[in-house]
């Protein structure tokens, strides 16, 4: 292993760590796991405080603080889920235009990370990245987690695998 390039990837992991997140609170004004929240639970129809826990890493009661927060800034709302027992969280209209600013904001600031590349080496990077994502070892919960903050309409094939094949958002 190259623990060089290993720290390189690293650093420069965070750097677009950084600018999404700097992004996210000019656009949402949070932080954290709010704007992922906000994007996984436009992803589909459904999706529960169970599974949005799952997918982000939180425990319990950090979701459901999330989620009221969420639903206070007239971002989420609840919906009776499938059966009694489960809650729904759909965006609001505002919370769907916040979404789409998130996803606007989140290209902007990668892209400005590759302004610097020729579109040869920008085309080089791209077929590296999906190389190396596809030989990935990934579950169906994996993919929801690493692709936390993709934009569905951007990426409409993902190259994750999984073990149950091609992930429905």
């Amino acid at each position: 292993m190259d623990t060089e390039i290993a720290n390189l990837l690293g650093a420069l992991s965070l750097a677009v760590m950084d600018r999404i997140e700097q992004g996210a609170r000019e656009v949402i004004g949070r932080g954290g796991e709010t704007p992922a929240a906000l994007v996984v639970i436009g992803y589909g129809e459904g999706m529960t405080n169970e599974k949005l826990r799952r997918i982000l890493g939180l425990s319990h009661s950090g979701t459901v603080r999330l989620v009221d927060r969420l639903v206070s800034d007239q971002l989420v709302e609840r919906r009776p889920g499938d059966d009694a027992r489960e809650v729904a969280l759909h965006l609001t209209p505002k919370g769907a235009a916040a979404r789409k600013e998130l996803m606007a904001s989140r290209i902007s600031a990668v892209a400005s990370l590759l302004d610097v590349l020729s579109p040869t080496e920008t085309k080089r990077l791209g077929t590296l990245i999906r190389d190396l994502l596809v030989r990935q070892d990934t579950s169906e919960m994996d993919r929801f987690t690493i692709c936390r903050m993709c934009d569905d309409r951007v990426c409409t094939r993902c190259p994750l695998p999984t073990t149950k094949g091609k992930r429905a958002r």
